[in-house]
């Protein structure tokens, strides 16, 4: 599948929140989601608090019709306590590479 929408964010946990955080992004819905060709979650080295997301879709349309679901909103609502602040978002379209787990 093309990837031709995507983005990469970077969260801040409430202190002491950082597992609680990855825990809940590795179940999200996103990740059965056919559209969603690449889901990564990742963390600081030196802040364990800090996450990193990176996503990838097939296209804005699809990215979009998934985040107006009711089950969507009710993901992003439950993150909302996890965070000290607002999610940072970066335009990043996915194009290769590798992970091993």
């Amino acid at each position: 599948m093309t990837i031709s929408h995507g983005f990469h964010a970077a969260m801040t946990a409430q202190p002491g929140r950082g597992d609680d955080l990855v825990a809940a992004l590795l179940d999200a819905p996103s990740l059965p989601n056919e559209d969603c060709v690449v889901f990564l979650v990742g963390r600081s080295a030196g802040n364990p608090d800090t996450v990193y997301v990176t996503e990838g879709w097939v296209s804005q349309e699809a990215h979009g019709r998934f985040f107006a679901t009711e089950q969507a909103q009710a993901f992003v609502a439950a993150l909302q306590p996890l965070l000290a602040a607002e999610a940072q978002y970066i335009d990043e379209v996915p194009v290769g590479g590798k992970a091993a787990l």
